[in-house]
């Protein structure tokens, strides 16, 4: 009878194969990704995939949603919601249609190259309140879900500009200080409750994405793959870890961003940002 049995759930296996599906543990998860559409995002979405995570991908360009679902589709099960999420409602939306998430990854998020006084107001509004504010209530209610049933994950994607000041790109580097000083507040929260929630913040330096048409800027640095960038990150973040710092550039210049005083700091910035505003 144990022959029987064995040879039957062998046979089940086999056959889920066969139809090109893949047996994993993380079948059954749900994950959130917003700014899914391009760069990281769209990379993070292809690496969970591959891992047989659900995806629940959000972004405001539909076009280029629905071209990622349709890759992707064969794989896993996706769904795609075209949202703006520098709306406050928008954000607590999500969070009514999106139940049940494992592991939500903020992804979202724009700069702005130039001096302060002459950068658009507008968009610099805008940008606090893709790059703070729906972080912080998407955050904020997903925690507490997750807190309910004591397990998830929540990835905050910020940058190295989180450990700095950024003058002539002030605002951005404001806005990642922010997400990177709110995170670290949250993870000892979790700490001291004892939780198994987890939480992770990705703090890269420049990656090719669309990041530097929108923000007005040519880095001067080598720019990461975003590919690489996210399976990294992927890998670091099933392990629990909560500063995900790809390249060894990056982390030395995060220990440096520690001991140089904040005036050192902020004149080395001033020159890395003069380099890269378009001309």
């Amino acid at each position: 009878m144990k022959k029987k049995l064995k040879g039957k759930l062998k046979q089940k296996i086999n056959n889920k194969n066969i139809r090109g599906e893949s047996v994993k543990k993380e079948d059954n998860k749900k994950v959130l990704i917003t700014g899914a559409s391009s760069g990281i995002g769209r990379d993070f979405a292809r690496v969970l995939a591959e891992k047989g995570y659900k995806l629940v991908l959000v972004a405001r360009d539909k076009e280029r949603l629905e071209k990622i679902q349709k890759e992707l589709e064969n794989k896993i099960e996706v769904e795609i919601i075209q949202m703006d999420l520098s709306s406050e409602e928008n954000c607590k939306e999500i969070h009514k249609r999106v139940q049940d998430v494992d592991i939500l990854i903020n992804n979202a998020g724009f700069g702005e190259c130039g001096n302060f006084t002459k950068t658009p107001l507008e968009k610099e509004i805008n940008m606090i309140k893709t790059n703070i504010i729906a972080y912080h209530i998407l955050t904020k209610l997903y925690l507490i879900d997750m807190k309910a049933k004591n397990s998830g994950q929540i990835l905050n994607v910020a940058s190295i500009a989180g450990f700095m000041p950024g003058p002539l790109m002030a605002t951005y580097y404001a806005t990642k200080n922010y997400v990177v000083k709110l995170s670290e507040a949250i993870r000892e929260e979790l700490k001291k409750e004892k939780s198994n929630v987890k939480i992770s913040i990705l703090c890269p330096g420049p990656v090719a994405t669309n990041f530097n048409k929108v923000a007005n800027v040519k880095f001067q640095l080598r720019e990461a793959d975003s590919m690489k960038v996210a399976k990294y990150t992927i890998k670091k973040l099933e392990k629990n870890k909560f500063y995900i710092i790809p390249g060894i550039d990056i982390k030395i210049t995060k220990f440096g961003s520690k001991i140089l005083p904040t005036t050192i700091i902020s004149k080395l910035a001033y020159m890395v940002q003069k380099r890269k505003i378009e001309k």
